[in-house]
């Protein structure tokens, strides 16, 4: 199991990395809040689960979270940190953390919540793709399906696919797909929106589905049957 720690406690870091390296774990570790949020990421990585320190230099953790949500990387993750308020928990929590350990702790408590995390049953975490009628989409490759057809999909496309099939049938505004697709502090226009939304369209004609994007007129898209389509 391969595991992403980011801790500024050059100390700490190595402590916590060799006590998981003893037991087996596989460990990528940063000290920087830059290379953490680089290694988090980038799915490639293959990371079972994250432990990100919340007070880092430049990039906090939480920053790091919230933008691994935000491109949909939903791996367990815990926060370590000296931050001990009720708010602060509730707030690390609120913002995509799976558990919050407080410092100092004893390491082999922090091995014990990695063991309860990574048994848990099969959650949408562990998904490796996700359908809808005649579509699949292989969250690993990044490759949209239906029936025999396959096709790869390019970072921008996958990551609005994936949000229209978390949600079929939904109304998405342009709002709620720039902020699942791309960095709320980009300077995106809504119209990139439809730009990305007209080419998975001529995906979906290209693969033969059965489904269409289809607009709302003043609200969004939503992914739907369309059914003068033959399944």
């Amino acid at each position: 199991m391969k595991i992403l720690l980011v801790e500024d406690d050059k100390n700490l870091c190595n402590m916590i990395k060799q006590q998981l390296t003893k037991e087996n774990y596989i460990v990528d570790a940063c000290i920087s809040g830059e290379d953490g949020m680089i290694y988090a990421l980038n799915p490639d990585n293959g990371y079972a689960l994250a432990i990100i320190d919340r007070m880092l230099p430049v990039i906090d953790g939480l920053t790091i979270i919230k933008a691994m949500r935000k491109k949909m990387i939903s791996i367990p993750v815990i926060i370590i940190t000296g931050m001990s308020e009720l708010n602060d928990k509730i707030d690390g929590l609120d913002n995509g953390a799976d558990d919050y350990l407080v410092k100092p702790f004893h390491i082999p408590e922090l091995s014990a919540r990695i063991r309860a995390l990574t048994r848990r049953p099969m959650t949408i975490s562990e998904k490796t793709s996700l359908q809808y009628h005649d579509l699949s989409l292989n969250l690993g490759r990044k490759e949209l399906s239906c029936n025999e057809n396959t096709i790869p999909l390019t970072p921008k496309e996958f990551l609005l696919m994936c949000a229209f099939l978390e949600k079929p049938d939904t109304i998405l505004t342009r709002e709620q797909l720039m902020q699942k697709v791309w960095e709320t502090d980009a300077p995106i226009e809504q119209g990139n929106v439809d730009n990305y939304v007209y080419f998975l369209r001529k995906r979906l004609r290209a693969l033969g589905s059965s489904c269409s994007i289809t607009s709302s007129y003043g609200s969004g898209y939503l992914l739907e049957v369309c059914h003068d389509k033959k399944p």
